[in-house]
């Protein structure tokens, strides 16, 4: 037994304590302020071992897992109720009341484990968690997989929570379920990252872009160096952040912006995927990174024998398509994207067809620097009769028009206009690419509650909470309610969605994780005092379910706010 306790002691001694790491993010979550942020962060980091700083950074930002990883840690809300109500022999009722206390899964952890008699795990002696035991139990779990995995990831979690304090437990949770609420996103933690490594912030910037990993991008710049960070290639099968564009009111607004001569190409309603070849071996990930490759076995098959034969990274829409060739509505493609059962029948059922737009990398070399003319060039030649999206080349507004006029007619959404020197940006949103559509607005925004309906729909959750993200704190801001836009059979398949996310009910209300963004069309953005975020929708309706965008990429308040202002430039004011 002493021996063992020595070898506990030694283990214990030599890491940092998770509950150390907890405790910052608590100091983080009572900053308001960048700087100091970044300066805690950055100091933290430097009193690491080099093999805790990874695993370190992806507790901190919560990301666990990246997303173009093949694990997975899929633990739902539902499965950390189970847990807490195990460890703490809480009931329902007492649940409910904490979260709603504080509207937050962490917080309501957090005092349910300071005021109810806990469950233990069993160990040989009581030591503290550490960074590097968390991460490995997190590591278990997303390795759990095929038949009893959910009760297999039930009692890894368990053995995890038991043994957590109440700080520890409450961003515990926050992280496995990636809302850590405190405020320090992923740009916060590379100026971090370039602060305690004392490296240029865009080195860092490139080094996470190309590894897709910022753990051991901190690791490398901390502990080896800038120069280690220059020295770094692209990874194939590690996606990079796509590129973004900005609204465009319409052709002349492009032209005006791009300075005359710009290429325009057919905005398509499909799913953009970014793909990767080496060899044999291909790779389809979704705008979010997400590997979605088991879901179209035919978009491999095409894309295998063009391009088998290099090692190439491009871009492209998918588009789900009709008997004719014509494109259907995105709400089909959905039916296929990301699912991976039944797909023979689904083939079958909704064939989708690839246009390629971009290519970011070709046999060694990374062509993000180039410009997109130079870029569009590398693709024609090496795409090997793969469809590309149609384009034109245009400094005259009626022949732009025209081309707008005819991606409309042809069932697509409208135009994307390219700056031809742009270089290719990941992750940034600018007016380089700039998207234009008919003129009416639409917003992406996140569903994080719903209420219960009336008469026919009484069974279903059919009046939906829509919020806004803050890009300065993170928090997502109701702007706006609707029972309008979507189909029966769409309410049914929400309904199901948004129990599974469910964190609370209050009365009519169901409160659920903020994950399900849908676009919304509306009249007139209004000011509110209704709402904590100012501003609310007039006559908001829900155009269309975006499966294929996560959270992070809604719509901000920020965003809501220069809209707002822009309605006056023709507009009185009172």
């Amino acid at each position: 037994v002493w021996i063992l306790y020595c070898c506990w002691f030694l283990l214990v001694v030599a890491t940092t304590r998770y509950f150390d790491l907890a405790e910052l993010c608590e100091k983080l979550e009572g900053l308001s302020e960048r700087i100091p942020k970044v300066n805690l962060v950055a100091n933290f980091l430097l009193g690491l071992d080099e093999d805790e700083i990874p695993s370190a950074v992806r507790l901190i930002v919560g990301r666990l897992i990246p997303p173009w990883s093949d694990e997975t840690l899929d633990v739902s809300w539902s499965t950390i109720i189970r847990v807490v109500k195990e460890i703490t022999k809480a009931s329902d009722r007492e649940i409910l009341d904490a979260f709603n206390k504080f509207g937050d899964p962490g917080d309501m952890v957090k005092l349910l484990f300071e005021t109810k008699k806990l469950l233990r795990q069993a160990t040989l002696v009581d030591v503290d968690l550490t960074i590097l035991e968390v991460d490995r139990i997190i590591k278990s779990i997303s390795g759990v997989k095929g038949e009893g995995s959910r009760a297999k990831k039930e009692r890894l979690l368990f053995s995890l929570l038991s043994r957590a304090k109440p700080l520890e437990a409450k961003f515990l949770v926050r992280a496995i379920l990636g809302e850590m609420r405190h405020g320090f996103n992923l740009g916060l933690m590379e100026e971090a990252i370039a602060l305690a490594s004392k490296t240029d912030l865009e080195l860092v910037k490139r080094a996470h872009m190309l590894l897709g990993d910022l753990g051991e991008v901190a690791r490398i710049a901390i502990k080896e160096g800038g120069d280690r960070l220059r020295g770094l290639k692209m990874r194939l099968f590690h996606p990079i952040l796509p590129m973004l564009a900005q609204q465009a009111s319409d052709v002349l607004d492009a032209l005006r912006e791009h300075g005359g001569r710009t290429a325009f190409e057919f905005k398509l309603d499909g799913a953009r995927v970014q793909i990767h070849v080496k060899g044999g071996d291909v790779k389809i990930f979704s705008r979010w990174l997400t590997n979605v490759t088991q879901s179209l076995p035919d978009v491999v098959s095409v894309v295998s024998r063009a391009l088998g034969g290099r090692e190439v990274i491009v871009e492209g829409e998918v588009i789900a398509v009709s008997d004719e060739g014509k494109p259907l509505p995105f709400q089909h493609l959905m039916r296929r994207f990301r699912r991976i059962k039944y797909i023979e029948r689904l083939m079958n059922e909704i064939p989708v067809k690839l246009y390629l737009f971009d290519i970011l990398y070709l046999d060694g070399e990374l062509l993000i620097d180039r410009s997109y003319e130079e870029r569009r060039r590398i693709l024609e030649d090496v795409s090997n009769g793969l469809d590309l999206v149609p384009r034109i080349v245009t400094s005259d507004a009626g022949e732009a028009e025209r081309f707008f006029r005819e991606a409309k007619d042809l069932g697509h959404e409208g135009l994307m206009a390219k700056k031809l020197d742009s270089k290719y940006t990941p992750g940034a949103r600018g007016k380089l690419w700039l998207k234009i559509k008919e003129a009416m607005e639409t917003l992406d925004l996140v569903v994080i509650a719903a209420e219960w309906g009336h008469g026919r729909r009484r069974n279903w959750l059919s009046d939906y909470y829509l919020a806004a993200r803050d890009e300065e704190t993170g928090e997502y801001l109701v702007v706006g309610k609707t029972f309008k836009g979507l189909t029966d059979d769409e309410m049914r398949e929400m309904t199901n969605k948004l129990l599974s996310i469910k964190i609370g009910e209050r009365g009519r209300v169901v409160y659920v994780k903020p994950e399900i963004v849908v676009e919304v069309l509306y009249d007139e953005i209004q000011k509110s005092p209704k709402y904590k975020s100012g501003y609310a929708l007039r006559f908001a309706r829900i155009n269309k379910i975006r499966t294929d965008k996560s959270p992070e990429e809604a719509d901000t308040i920020q965003r809501i706010k220069e809209l707002f202002e822009k309605q006056f430039k023709s507009k009185g004011r009172l």
